[in-house]
Parts: C-alpha cells; sequence; structure tokens
C-alpha cells in the first residue's frame, strides 16, 4: 500500500463523527411497520397495473358499448388557438384546451378502480372470515390470581362443610 504524504493525516474509522440521528435512522428504517410500508408500496404499485388494464382493457370498452360507442378523448374546449377536429391535432397545433374528455375518462376510471378494488376487498374479508370462523376459539385462561382466590374459596368452603357451618359469601 503507497505510503501517504507526511501533511495528510491518517483517517481511522474511530476518528470519524457519526451523528447521533444516523443511528435513530437506520434504526427507524429496521422497524416491522417501515418494512410492512415498503411492502405494501411495492405491491401497491404491481396491483394498480393490473387494475389499470383492467379498467382500460375490459371495463372501459364494455362501458363505452354500453353507452353507446362515446369516447370522450376528443370532447375539449379550445381557448387559444386554432379550432380543430380532434385534441391531439389541437395539441400539435400549439392551442390552449380545457381537456374536459381527459378528466371525465380519468373520473370514470376512478370510479371503475373503486368499485373493482370494493369487490375484491370483500372477498378478500369473506376469505379472511373464512378463515377465522374455521379456527376453534378457547376462552382465554384465567389470571393466576383468580385461580389462586378460587382455591383458597374451595379450601374455606370445604373446611366451613366440616365444621358443618354455613359457608358465608
Amino acid at each position: 500500500m503507497a505510503k501517504l504524504p507526511d501533511h495528510v493525516p491518517e483517517l481511522h474509522v474511530k476518528d470519524i463523527h457519526v451523528p447521533g440521528w444516523l443511528g435513530e435512522f437506520r434504526n427507524f428504517l429496521m422497524r416491522g411497520n417501515v418494512v410492512d410500508l415498503a411492502v405494501g408500496v411495492i405491491v401497491g404499485a404491481a396491483f394498480t397495473a393490473i387494475v389499470n388494464s383492467l379498467v382500460k382493457d375490459i371495463f372501459t370498452p364494455i362501458l363505452g358499448l354500453l353507452i353507446g360507442g362515446i369516447d370522450f378523448t376528443n370532447l375539449f374546449i379550445t381557448l387559444r388557438g386554432p379550432h380543430l377536429a380532434t385534441l391531439a391535432d389541437a395539441q400539435k397545433a400549439g392551442a390552449v384546451t380545457l381537456n374536459v374528455g381527459l378528466f371525465l375518462n380519468a373520473v370514470i376510471q376512478f370510479v371503475i378502480i373503486g368499485f373493482v378494488i370494493f369487490w375484491v376487498v370483500k372477498v378478500i374479508n369473506r376469505l379472511t372470515a373464512k378463515k377465522e370462523a374455521e379456527k376453534p376459539t378457547t376462552p382465554p385462561a384465567p389470571p393466576r390470581s383468580e385461580v389462586l382466590l378460587q382455591d383458597i374459596l374451595d379450601v374455606l368452603k370445604t373446611e366451613a362443610a366440616q365444621k358443618g357451618e354455613a359457608p358465608k359469601a
């Protein structure tokens, strides 16, 4: 290993000051709920792609057929610039437009996605409820203090019965 020039001090790991918040940040990241949240975000992103495809490729064409094949994409208001037949042509020409149709498509897509997610969650809840219903439910064991008190009460009742006295409540 090459020797450093005399005017350059050698640094050792113990000489480097590590801020206290760095350790706290590492502990924060390694907490279970942060890792769970990260996994949830990743799975959510993948699920979003599936739901978007379901809405765009399956439900939207069916909805388009049901409402007479209306496509709101080219429903727009030109604020400034040439008035053209399609939104793509207007944007290409540099026109300033209010894209009402794209907004309506986004609202329709949101409602459909909400409806699909509602049914997915409903099915998952039903499956979870069935699994929980299948589990045998056993009552929790009484606390140790209650068990000891019951034992004491039983002993007192036995002694009272042997003496011929009526037990007191």
